[in-house]
C-alpha cells in the first residue's frame, strides 16, 4: 500500500497515511483537529555513495531546495 502525504488548511499539520490507490485522492481526517485534509505533492531526494565514499544525487542535479552545487557538502 502506498504511503501518501496530507496537509490540513486549518491547523496546518502534514501527516502520512498508508491508503489503497483508490482512496489517493479522498480527503483525510487529520488526526490532530479531526478537520478535512487534502493530499500533497510530496517531495524527496535519493543518493547514492560511490566506491570512494562520495555522495551523489540520482536523477539530477543538486537537491531542491539546496543551493550547493554538489552533494559532498551534505555529509551522507
Amino acid at each position: 500500500m502506498p504511503l501518501y502525504e496530507y496537509c490540513c488548511p486549518k491547523c496546518e499539520l502534514k501527516f502520512e497515511l498508508l491508503r489503497s490507490i483508490s482512496q489517493s485522492d479522498e480527503e483525510a481526517t487529520c488526526p490532530q483537529c479531526h478537520g478535512s485534509a487534502g493530499r500533497v505533492i510530496s517531495r524527496f531526494a535519493s543518493f547514492a555513495k560511490d566506491a570512494s565514499g562520495a555522495t551523489t544525487s540520482i536523477g539530477g542535479g543538486s537537491c531542491s531546495g539546496c543551493s550547493a552545487t554538489s552533494c559532498q557538502s551534505c555529509n551522507l
